[in-house]
């Protein structure tokens, strides 16, 4: 009897990689998570990701810590306004 497929899915916690984990699992894949913690504001990203690998039987999953932060600041990583009102293309 041959082995269910593996696949991993980069779990970010928000409603996209939850998909890609659901189709991933629906398929037969055994699923292994990667969560990358990017220096950013807001752990709640994380904590999501970490929930929904629990409650979804992810085989295994892996947060990787990776600190943007030394590539400059950005509304996601530093206590900085959100840029709002700026055109798609430069």
């Amino acid at each position: 009897m041959a082995a269910n497929p593996r696949a991993v899915v980069l779990l970010s916690g928000g409603l996209d990689s939850a998909t890609c984990l659901a189709i991933a699992q629906s398929l037969g894949a055994e699923v292994h998570a990667l969560t990358v913690a990017y220096g950013q504001r807001h752990a709640q990203e994380v904590e999501q990701a970490r929930a929904l690998a629990r409650v979804r039987n992810v085989r295994d999953h892996r947060v990787v810590e990776l600190d943007l932060r030394v590539f400059g600041g950005s509304a996601l990583t530093a206590d900085i306004a959100v840029p709002k009102d700026r055109s798609a293309c430069p």
